[in-house]
């Protein structure tokens, strides 16, 4: 059983570096003139505020959806939620450039813990 989780795991995560690549280059096509570096900073950014989050939020109903349908839904999840928790924990005090680090980290965190509690029953 161990060796399937392990499969499996390692089929999504190269789904989600297809679709980090596939949005590099579309990224690239849109803003052709800009440095490379720069987009993948903009891609990476994206993905850690938005798409990893969601992504292993949705982990929970992974028997119940696909692949691509927990992609899209996440990252909707996700920026709902971030923008939420952002603008209650601004109003408690915490600095804005600590949110970027925390609330992806922590969203991602529960995902997992959830996704494991999940797998358990």
């Amino acid at each position: 059983m161990k060796k399937e989780v392990f499969n499996e795991i390692g089929k999504e995560m190269k789904n989600l570096g297809l679709l980090f690549l596939i949005v590099l280059v579309i990224f690239k096509i849109a803003f052709y003139k800009e440095n490379l570096i720069d987009i993948f900073r903009n891609v990476t950014s994206l993905f850690w505020l938005f798409v990893l989050p969601g992504y292993f939020i949705m982990l929970y109903w992974k028997k119940n959806l696909e692949f691509i349908e927990r992609f899209i839904i996440g990252i909707g999840i996700s920026a709902a939620i971030i923008g939420i928790f952002s603008y209650y924990i601004g109003l408690i005090g915490l600095n804005l450039k600590y949110q970027s680090i925390l609330l992806p980290l922590l969203l991602i965190t529960l995902g997992i813990l959830f996704s494991v509690k999940n797998n358990n029953k």
